[in-house]
């Protein structure tokens, strides 16, 4: 590929640590969780062992044998040639922009809890989460293209928001055990898994609750010495990611009813009930507002690294190349960053619009689902198809070599696999089951029709550039 621009190195172990928390470990995912009851701790078990820890080792090998700008971009590419390299950085930037509306209308809702009973009247009130996604989108954006050192604590702060209420439930956990004992049973009946395709449909969501811990090597070129930090960082960070989600849901089982968790509002709802019961009501407001840092440092981590994603198909000429320019002052992509934040705006609108363009949204949501799942297929796959080619001593490989990785990335190829096949059944309650499944097929096709027809289009303008002297890329 050509020589990316000069980009700012501002990124420290530190950082990187916390970019991983802030990332990785959403506390809605422990509420909806405890809802299902304790057998789902045996589920977060699984999700570590056959989805996390493969992913883990993937991104730490790939990562040291390629770890420049692009991330999963440069090592599905590498793999596998700039078609499918383009793809799977497409599906992954166009799979994410739904995430922004989910994960800020939850920080919105979450947010009401501090400001008492009245404020929770908004709750229902389109308008107040629109300017919620929208604002935060947009100081979100604007403070990643003033620099990456600017950004990087936006993140840092917001991972504060992640510990700091799993902290505290904890704490209210214990208390309302020596209290009042546990509102679960934890009997082996309870604990072991009842499987039924329901259940599965559910359980197979829970895996990709550990999953972003690809999205910080897409900012390669802005981590210092990332052969040397990205591995110890994510065994860190998945320490972390690891004793929260398991430590938060035990929490939440021990303390409150399964039912008392459930919907979107799952976790504060529960922090709100221990805060009643323990006579601790001033609680409630600090971790309400922390729950919202969090909802935001979730969209923050994923808008600033995967809009390096276009701005490196934008130096390959496969988007139009002002995606690959760099600030003069701040040293960042700004137009790939500012494409992406504006594209986010418009979606988390979009999806709390009037009822044809929520109708839109909705189309974009189903065509989302499958490729959500395919750049972890297509990483798996590279992990996979790179150990055939040697390594320098620099790279760190996966403790044990070419047979271990190669049986790492297959574990996690299934259960991605496996995902994708549940991602299209519908639910039980469907009346017209056909429908779904032909929205979700459907829609993912012509997702990966349009980026497969940008990609021709750049294959075409990288060739005139090629044959214009320009610096582009050796075509693949």
């Amino acid at each position: 590929m050509p020589s990316v621009p000069a980009l700012t190195r501002g990124i420290r172990f530190r950082d990187l640590v916390l970019f991983y928390v802030v990332s990785g470990l959403s506390v809605r995912w422990t509420a909806m969780a405890a809802a299902a009851g304790p057998s789902i701790l045996f589920v977060w078990i699984a999700a570590l062992v056959c989805f996390f820890i493969p992913l883990a080792a993937s991104v730490m090998e790939l990562s040291s044998r390629y770890p420049q700008e692009g991330g999963i971009y440069v090592w599905t590419r590498e793999a596998f040639g700039d078609g499918t390299g383009f793809l799977s950085a497409w599906t992954y930037l166009m799979s994410n922009l739904p995430y922004f509306p989910g994960v800020l209308y939850f920080g919105a809702a979450s947010t009401l809890f501090a400001f008492g009973a009245r404020a929770r009247g908004l709750s229902a009130n389109p308008l107040y989460y629109m300017i919620f996604a929208a604002a935060w989108l947009a100081i979100i954006t604007v403070i990643n293209i003033r620099g990456v050192n600017l950004g990087k604590w936006l993140n840092n702060v917001c991972s504060l928001g992640a510990i700091l209420p799993l902290v505290a439930l904890i704490a209210l956990a214990v208390a309302a055990y020596v209290r009042f004992g546990s509102a679960n049973s934890f009997t082996w009946s309870a604990l072991v898994p009842h499987f039924s395709l329901g259940n599965a449909i559910f359980w197979s969501s829970v895996f990709f609750a550990f999953g972003g811990v690809e999205s910080g090597s897409a900012m390669g070129d802005e981590i210092q010495n990332p052969r040397r930090i990205i591995p110890l960082a994510i065994l860190i960070g998945g320490g972390i990611l690891a004793l929260g989600y398991i430590g938060g849901t035990t929490a939440l089982l021990v303390a409150l009813p399964s039912s008392a968790v459930g919907g979107p509002e799952g976790f504060i709802n529960g922090v709100a009930l221990l805060c009643g019961r323990l006579h601790v009501a001033w609680l409630l407001a600090p971790v309400a507002l922390l729950v919202g840092l969090n909802a935001v440092g979730g969209a923050a981590a994923y808008l600033s690294s995967t809009s390096r994603l276009p701005f490196v198909a934008g130096i390959d000429h496969y988007l139009p190349p002002a995606f690959g320019r760099v600030h003069p002052r701040f040293r960042t992509p700004f137009i790939a960053i500012a494409c992406y934040g504006v594209a986010g705006v418009l979606v988390a609108l979009a999806s709390q619009a009037g009822t044809s363009v929520r109708g839109a949204y909705d189309v974009l949501v189903s065509m989302g689902i499958i490729a959500y799942f395919l750049p972890y297929l297509l990483l798996f796959a590279a992990m996979i198809r790179l150990q055939s080619r040697p390594a320098g001593p620099e790279v760190r490989r996966v403790p044990g070599g070419k047979p271990v990785a190669i049986a790492l990335a297959g574990v996690g190829l299934i259960s991605t696999s496996v995902t994708i096949v549940l991602s299209v059944i519908p639910s039980a309650d469907e009346p017209n089951k056909p429908l779904p499944v032909l929205k979700v097929v459907g829609g993912s096709a012509v997702l990966i029709g349009i980026g497969v027809a940008i990609f021709l289009q750049g294959r075409g303008r990288a060739r005139r550039a090629l044959r214009s002297g320009a610096n582009a890329p050796e075509l693949r």
